[in-house]
């Protein structure tokens, strides 16, 4: 049970083990975390009196961050011409939800380009964990596969 008191339905929850992520139809398996999300600009509207009487919305600014070992950022790397993985072209990042007792969700990250390249080890690291900035254009939240 639910601190709430009410009961578990299935006494399952998301989990890291339940996600599944592709580059551009392409599974990554040398994945070690994703993060993303996206703000929205709103402000109340004020008219008469004291209170707001509406809201007005404004620009979505989506953001993400992937850390991937080591030789994962260098297969990604052998696919641009330059080395510059900032210059490989707008790809789609798709993130699957997929647990044994539950509804599938697929989140996709839509026209995402990588911002860094970067490298950060020290002694004693038994793999090199990369995290790096991208630059989303949009977000897909929550489709049902």
């Amino acid at each position: 049970m639910h601190n709430n008191g009410i009961p578990l339905i299935n006494g399952v929850e998301y989990g890291w083990a339940d996600v599944v992520l592709c580059i551009n139809g392409v599974p990554v398996t040398g994945i070690t975390a994703i993060s993303y999300g996206d703000k929205q600009d709103m402000q109340n509207i004020y008219g008469a009196g004291r209170h707001p009487v509406g809201r007005g919305k404004g620009r979505i600014t989506p953001s993400a961050k992937i850390t991937l070992i080591m030789s994962e950022v260098v297969a990604i790397q052998s696919q641009s011409v330059n080395g510059r993985i900032q210059d490989i072209a707008p790809f789609d990042i798709t993130v699957s939800y997929l647990p044994a007792n539950g509804k599938i969700v697929t989140d996709k990250i839509r026209n995402c380009q990588f911002v860094e390249n970067k490298r950060d080890t020290k002694e004693g690291d038994m793999s090199i964990p990369v995290e790096l900035e991208l630059l989303p254009g949009f977000i897909d939240w929550g489709k049902l596969a």
